[in-house]
Order: C-alpha cells, then sequence, then structure tokens
C-alpha cells in the first residue's frame, strides 16, 4: 500500500508537470519554459539543517541524484551549527526569508505550530491516514490536533555500548553486556580506575545529564520504576507523581555522587570519553556509531538497555530530526518541496540513510528487515524502538535547561535530590502551562 501510494504520488507530479507544459502561459508562452533560450524552467528550493556532517555529506549525495532524476528543480543545502540553528530559523522566519524546507527536532514542533513557522502536510500529498499506516508508531507523538507537519527520513533509539577490553581487564565476560541495572552498576564499579587524588583515570560509564541522560531519566529510568512521565493528555507533569519517581531520579545522580563510576566533565562528552578506550560503557544513539567506528581500535559491542529485573517492563527514548514545508510556501515551490520530501522519505533513501548516517528507517515496513534487525550492531536499536518513547516536549530548550540545571544543583550546590526533583517538577509544569494556556 505505502508503494503504491508513492508510486501515485510520483505519477501524479508527472502528469501535473506535462499538463502544465501543454498549457499557456502570459503572453502566449508555455507555461515552465523559459522565451529568452527555450529551455525548460528550475524552480528552486532551499533546504536547511544543523552541522552534523554526516547528514549534511549525505543530503549532498542525496541532492545529486534528486536533481539527475528531476532536472526541473534545483535544491540548495545549507547548514549551521546546532547551537545557532534554532536561532538561524527564528529569525529568517521574521525576516519573511524563510528556506521552503527545514529539517527540525520533534521537540520543537509544538512551538514552531504555535508560531505559525510551519504549515501542515497536505491531505492531498499525504494523508494522516497514509503517513500514520507508512510510519513506525513512535512519529504519532508529533500530532498535532490530528495533523502531522512533518515526515522524517529516520528515527533514533538508545542502546548500550561497551567496550569488551575493558570488561576483560576488570575479570568480566567481554561478550555479556549487563542485563540488568544492579548489574550495570557492579560492572561500571569493577571497570572504574581513580588516582590518588580522587581523579578519574578510567571510568565505567559515560555519565552525562546534557546528551542522552536527560532522556533516559524520564523515558527509561521512571518507567521502569513504575511511573509515566507525563499525563495522557501530555498537560501534567508526572515525575515525582510516586515515591519510585524520586528513586529512579536519585539512581541515575548516585552514579555520579555516591558510586562514582563516571562524571559530565571526564573527556570533554561521552562520545570523546568512549572513543579513547577509557570508558566501559556509554549510553547512545546509533547516529554516533561512524564516529566509534572512525576514532578506536578496540572491541566493542552494542545491546539493549539494562531493565531494573530480568522480565521487568523495557522502556527506550526514540527521537527524530523531521523535515518540515516552511508558512508561506506555496505554487511551484510548494509542488517541487513536496517532491523532494517524497525522494526523502522513500524507503531506498532510508537504507542510505542508515548506512551513511547510522539512524533507523522510519518506514514501519522496514523495521523487519531481517538484514537490518539481525546485525549486531543497528539490531539493538531496532529493538529499542519496540519499546521507545519520544518525549512530548512543548518547549524543548526550556525543559532541557531545567533538567540541566537541577542536575547542578545536586552536584554543585548539594542539594537534596528529592528537593530538586520537586522543584524541576515545578519548572516543567509552568512551561507545559504557558504553552497550553496561551
Amino acid at each position: 500500500m505505502r508503494k503504491v501510494f508513492l508510486k501515485m504520488i510520483s505519477a501524479f507530479a508527472i502528469i501535473s508537470l506535462l499538463l502544465l507544459a501543454g498549457c499557456s502561459g502570459g503572453g502566449g508562452e508555455k507555461a515552465g519554459t523559459d522565451s529568452k533560450n527555450g529551455k525548460d524552467e528550475i524552480t528552486k528550493i532551499t533546504y536547511w539543517q544543523y552541522t552534523f556532517p554526516a547528514k549534511v555529506e549525505e543530503i549532498a549525495e542525496l541532492i545529486k541524484k534528486f536533481e539527475a532524476e528531476n532536472p526541473d528543480i534545483k535544491v540548495e543545502a545549507q547548514d549551521f551549527p546546532y547551537d545557532q540553528y534554532n536561532d538561524k530559523i527564528t529569525a529568517a522566519m521574521h525576516a519573511n526569508k524563510a528556506p521552503d524546507i527545514i529539517n527540525i527536532y520533534y521537540g520543537w514542533i509544538p512551538n514552531f505550530v504555535k508560531l505559525g513557522y510551519i504549515q501542515p502536510i497536505p491531505e492531498d500529498f499525504m494523508s494522516t491516514q497514509e503517513i500514520e499506516d507508512y510510519y513506525v508508531p513512535m512519529i504519532q507523538s508529533s500530532k498535532i490536533d490530528d495533523k502531522y507537519y512533518t515526515l522524517p527520513i529516520a528515527v533514533r533509539s538508545l542502546a548500550l555500548f561497551w567496550n569488551k577490553e575493558l570488561f576483560e581487564e576488570a575479570g568480566l565476560d567481554p561478550e555479556q553486556p549487563p542485563k540488568t541495572w544492579d548489574e550495570f552498576m557492579d560492572y561500571a564499579i569493577k571497570t572504574t580506575k581513580r588516582d590518588s587524588d580522587d581523579r578519574y583515570e578510567q571510568a565505567g560509564f559515560a555519565w552525562n545529564i546534557s546528551a542522552q541522560g536527560q532522556h533516559v531519566i524520564p523515558q527509561v529510568l521512571l518507567r521502569q520504576w513504575g511511573v509515566d512521565p507525563y499525563s495522557e493528555d501530555q498537560r501534567t507533569v508526572q515525575w515525582n507523581s510516586k515515591p519510585e519517581g524520586a528513586e529512579a531520579f536519585k539512581f541515575w545522580m548516585d552514579m555520579t555522587t555516591e558510586h562514582k563510576i563516571g562524571a559530565a566533565d571526564f573527556m570533554d562528552t561521552p562520545v570523546t570519553s568512549f572513543s579513547s578506550g577509557r570508558t566501559a560503557m556509554n549510553i547512545d544513539g546509533s547516529f554516533n556509531i561512524s564516529a566509534y567506528k572512525e576514532n578506536n581500535d578496540f572491541e566493542w559491542g552494542v545491546t539493549t538497555l539494562p531493565v531494573r529485573e530480568i522480565g521487568g517492563l523495557e522502556s527506550n527514548f526514540g527521537s527524530y530530526w523531521t523535515n518540515a514545508i516552511t508558512k508561506d510556501v506555496s505554487g511551484k515551490q510548494l509542488e517541487a518541496s513536496q517532491r523532494f520530501l517524497e525522494f526523502l522519505i522513500s524507503e531506498e533513501t532510508q537504507k542510505s540513510w542508515l548506512e551513511n548516517v547510522g539512524e533507523l528507517p522510519a518506514a514501519a515496513a522496514l523495521a523487519d528487515d531481517k538484514e537490518i534487525t539481525d546485525d549486531p550492531i543497528y539490531g539493538p536499536f531496532v529493538k529499542g524502538l519496540e519499546k521507545a518513547h519520544a518525549t512530548p516536549f512543548v518547549n524543548e530548550e526550556k525543559e532541557r535547561e531545567a533538567v540541566i540545571n537541577a542536575v547542578d544543583r545536586i552536584i554543585l550546590e548539594k542539594e537534596d535530590v528529592e528537593k530538586s526533583l520537586n522543584t524541576l517538577v515545578e519548572q516543567l509544569q509552568e512551561i507545559r502551562d504557558e504553552f497550553y494556556n496561551k
């Protein structure tokens, strides 16, 4: 059904172009033709994304392929540093100089819709039902008022990376990663080394909050400890609604404050610390696999995230960057943008994206592709998608900052964990109330 739909869209686009070519424009000239030289008119569209080298390179190659298949469309791609990207989009919107398509983090969608930056995916291009039939269920978290505003190429989940050599050096079986959080803590303690001044020489775990830690807490630990982080309508923050919420939050904090298996400032970033061979375990997404392959010369493996107990609830954090058509795009630019999106979300493109970028196919049909599910590296991530939850952000930047500040209060100011959690929940609730009540 999905392939038929995409073929129908392609056929419709071709027929539309033929009809346009056969119609007379103003002044008796053929529409879609340059009257001076007789060449087919080219529609130019712009595509923006943040600077992530593998993605930038892949988009460049995909554009070459798309333009070869669609010579009447020219795609200009631009990328910006991550910490500037959101501001660049905002400035472009206010200056009425927005690109035609923007690749945005799914957590930005609610705010961008509220601000009127992006338009719904046209129903005559891909209906709500067709989108839900085509994609894995996780993307339904970004549906707003029964409408979809974006179409992703790929999705992401988390998995546990472990350094087999450091496991063996610590007397652990290098082929047996931890299955439970208790085992995880035990293995991390055994693989941690500190000098006489209590400084890390080797970390058992790439502990962090600004990377994946901020997502592991609500969508992995809270859920495994029996707490739904948000109410069903997403309006109420429930991190501390049960005592188990504070227990889960404390479990994450104890890793660095009590058990000292890792610290946020060790080796700059989790990717750097694991790639250096000086960290035994890391929780990360498949999008960083290329970095691990390029920057280390030791044997490592990937497995699913630990659970609280064998047979207990599994949970994972799912996320994605996704493509939106900006608010004022219409006419030929809209048609060209739709054709480019159709190309980007095709199963063929998604397979290429997995190979070259490392992000998982978003198409439901590829979730059961044996070549992917049986892969020792990508398989655990695909399995993680089955239990993945995408956090329903309303203002991702403010919410992320609130979590980081809560952790800083505990580490730097020695604030009580439960007190810091309660303050965090109040702040997250204020952000949510402000969004829904305006």
